[in-house]
């Protein structure tokens, strides 16, 4: 299944994720909304538009930004957190039929890969990402969905962290028009983080986020600190805070 990952109550504009999504009625890409949980280099001439010529041959250079795919993984190990933990706590999953229209490559397009494809590539780049060995936030498939991902036509359910029920997101999400779930939760205690692994200046946040972190928390924190510093706190939350 093709799983697409997002912060919900992350800022966007004068709004969270999950409002202006609700008021879209369509999951928007990076060259719409000038946001990603990645990198930001989604303009024309940047990074983010050159893989894309590549990777299409130059299907979308001319084309309006609401025409770029969306960026999704395939969940090859249908794993109930999502197929890209590494870009959001929730996540939508995708009816079965995105599949048709969907390209895919290992690894990650900003690493300039040499192998992707059609749905007929998957068993091939699913091998590939086996044998990686990558980092549980590296260990991914990417997806591209072509053409405009709706909630109410294309959605098989929102996946929300437990930390949202009961909260704002909670209420945006009942107006996207998909069914709701929630997987089992991110929680960690900021002394479970490992410095090693983002650096002692993200565990240092960390601690000044909350003791106990879960993606809401992080979200409400977004507010304060750059979204980077957030970012590298939200790795190490997603990495040792599964339950």
């Amino acid at each position: 299944m093709i799983t697409v990952q997002f912060h919900p109550n992350w800022p966007a504009a004068e709004q969270t994720v999950i409002e202006s999504m609700a008021g879209d009625g369509a999951y928007r890409s990076q060259f719409t909304t000038g946001i990603s949980n990645g990198g930001l280099t989604a303009f024309p001439g940047g990074d983010r538009w050159r893989w894309e010529s590549r990777l299409f041959s130059g299907r979308y250079d001319t084309q309006p930004a609401t025409a770029r795919p969306i960026y999704g993984v395939w969940n090859r190990h249908a794993d109930v957190y999502g197929g890209a933990i590494r870009f959001g706590s929730s996540y939508l999953r995708l009816k079965p039929e995105a599949i048709e229209r969907s390209t895919f490559c290992f690894p990650d397009s900003a690493r300039d890969p040499a192998d992707f494809g059609d749905r007929g590539a998957l068993p091939h780049l699913c091998r590939l990402a086996d044998v990686a060995e990558l980092d549980p936030l590296d260990d991914y498939v990417e997806a591209h969905i072509h053409g405009p991902v709706t909630f109410a036509g294309d959605v098989d359910a929102l996946v929300l962290d437990p930390s949202f029920a009961g909260t704002t997101v909670e209420a945006a999400a009942g107006r996207l028009g998909c069914p709701i779930e929630y997987h089992r939760g991110f929680r960690a205690t900021s002394a479970d983080l490992d410095p090693a692994y983002r650096g002692a200046e993200t565990v240092a946040l960390a601690r000044r986020i909350a003791s106990e972190l879960t993606p809401y928390a992080l979200g409400e924190a977004a507010r304060r600190y750059p979204p980077q510093e957030i970012k590298y706190v939200w790795h190490s939350l997603a990495r040792f805070g599964r339950r």
